[in-house]
Formats: structure tokens, sequence, C-alpha cells
């Protein structure tokens, strides 16, 4: 079957160790099942394995991709939950959970296999490219909203660096839900798309905002974690699940965390039961996920490319 994959690790130049070409098919396994992948999407996840991170050079080949919506054996239309050994579902007993291309081969594939447990069905609400973009990045925010920054209607939200798929996703997430959302972005288009989205208003990076804010989502790491501290209300809780400007910030503002009580949250992708909430959530209030942009399989370097230099806005979808 046609694939993208890992077939060399390169820490300097990811792009160097993608291929495209002929892989093996899934192989069956007692608990596990075969998807037939309609769509699928890109996550950095997919460019930090092509740097070693989180991907051994035992591994490779490794087939890329941890999302995925598709056809089950039936002929249902479904969408898979890309954390494997939750609970311990379709993994031995001893073994650690992980995300699909950690351990697995992935998702970027004509099929894929996964443990039946790690199906759920398509809402008929959403299409293939839609759901192909929750199970990692929409899913990763709304733990990050409801579950670890536990935020209700009417409060206020920052949502650090626009345009990245979680924080796309915390946005629109946000806005559907009744939260006062700000957004920050370096670029004057992003920040448009980010109130065009349900933002309240969107600023400069680092930028003062109106008020503080109860909970700020974090992705960028260094570059802003001393302005999400310090837009935050006494008692407020700053949820973090990456770090892509890097993990060590010039100041971690430790003062200002014990004198105001704050909350440090790290977040990683979120549950089966949560998938299935968002699925529901975004069948029922008309929330969409934002495409960036969608291309065949066959042309996923150039996704690839795309996201690596952060020319997008949302989800790159690919199409099998």
């Amino acid at each position: 079957m046609f694939a993208a994959y890992a077939a060399r690790i390169d820490r300097d130049q990811p792009l160097n160790g993608l291929e495209l070409g002929e892989r093996p098919e899934p192989g069956v396994r007692p608990g596990w099942t075969t998807v037939t992948v309609k769509a699928t999407s890109l996550n950095h996840h997919d460019l930090w394995s092509l740097q070693g991170v989180g991907l051994s050079e035992q591994a490779l080949p490794m087939i890329l991709g941890c999302d995925a919506a598709g056809i089950d054996e039936d002929g249902n239309e479904v969408v898979l939950h890309s954390v494997v050994g939750q609970t311990g579902h379709g993994v031995g007993p001893d073994e650690p959970r992980s995300i699909l291309t950690e351990r697995y081969q992935g998702t970027f594939a004509e099929r894929v296999a996964v443990p039946a447990w790690n199906v759920l069905p398509k809402p008929k609400e959403l299409s293939f490219e839609e759901a192909a973009c929750l199970p990692t990045a929409w899913l990763t925010a709304y733990r990050m909203l409801f579950t670890n920054a536990n935020v209700r209607p009417g409060q206020g939200v920052l949502v650090q660096g626009a345009g990245g798929g979680v924080a796309t996703a915390a946005i629109a997430l946000g806005a559907a839900a009744g939260l006062r959302v700000y957004a920050t972005s370096r670029d004057a288009a992003k920040r448009e798309r980010a109130v065009e989205l349900g933002a309240v208003a969107a600023f400069e990076t680092g930028a003062r905002l109106p008020q503080r804010v109860d909970a700020v989502i974090e992705t960028v790491g260094a570059a802003t974690w001393s302005h999400s501290v310090k837009s935050l209300k006494p008692g407020g809780t700053l949820v973090i699940s990456g770090a892509t400007s890097g993990p060590n910030p010039p100041a971690t503002e430790l003062n200002r965390i014990f004198f105001l009580e704050l909350k440090v949250v790290g977040s990683t992708m979120g549950t089966k039961d949560e998938l299935a909430d968002l699925l529901d959530f975004c069948a029922a209030t008309g929330v969409r996920p934002v495409i960036d942009s969608v291309l065949p399989l066959d042309r996923a370097r150039e996704g690839f490319e795309k996201m690596a230099g952060g020319d997008l806005f949302g989800k790159v979808v690919l199409t099998v």
C-alpha cells in the first residue's frame, strides 16, 4: 500500500528523512482491526518524529500520521483515537501508552491497524476531512480548555500563537462555549483570522491585554511564557501542551506564580471519552475544524514543507 513514512532520522533537516512509496499492509493481531483511511491530518508531532523525538532509529521505517477518519471492516464511517494502550486495550499489561507512530505504524497510508477499542463512530454532520483534524490538535485543545483549565462560559482565556493547530482549535472551541477569548500572533493576518474565528480581540505577541484572564492556553513556550504568567488573574491557570519556541524561558516568573497562587498544568492529548465529547460538541454546535489546505497523500511533502515553514492557519489535511 502507498504511504508517507520516516525512513531516516535527521535532526537538522527532518524532511530529508521523509519518503513516499509502498509499505507492507497492516498486520493482524488479536483485539485489533484495520481501517481504510479516507482522510488524515498533519501535526507537529509528525515533524518531530522525523527529528527523532519519540521515535527511535530501531523503529524505522515508520509510517507517520496520528489522525484518521475512514471506513471500518464493517463499512461504518469512523474516527480513530490515536493513543494506544490507554487502560491497556490492545496491548500487553506492562506496555506504557503511546501515540501512533511512536510504537505502531501511523495513518499516512491507505490502511492502518489499531486496537478495536480505539475506533469511534464518525458523526454524519462531519466530513472525513473535518473529522480527521480532531483526534490530536483539537482533542488537545478540548482537554486543555475544559478539563485542565476547567473554564466556564463567560470566563476569559488567552490563546498564545494563533495559527497553530492547537491554538486555532482553542479559539474556535472557546468561542463556541461562551468564553471571552483573546489571542496573540506576530502576524497581522493571523490576528485577523483569530477574530473571525470568534476571539474578542487579537494582539501582537507580548501586548498588554485589556484585562487579566482566568486561563492561558500555551503551546509556544519560551517566547511567550512570561507574558502568559503576567496575563493571569490571581488563582488563574496556565495550561501548557507544547513549546514550539523552546522549553527554557529566560524568566520563569516563580515569584509571581507562588505569590498569586497561579496553577501551571501540563496537558497531553486527551482520552477516548473526551474525543467522543468533542465529536458530539462539533456536531451539535456547528463548530468545524479550520482547514488550511487539503492535499492528496502523494503530495504529503508539500504539506510538511508548509507546516515546517509556519505558513499556515489551521490544519493540513491529506486525502487517500
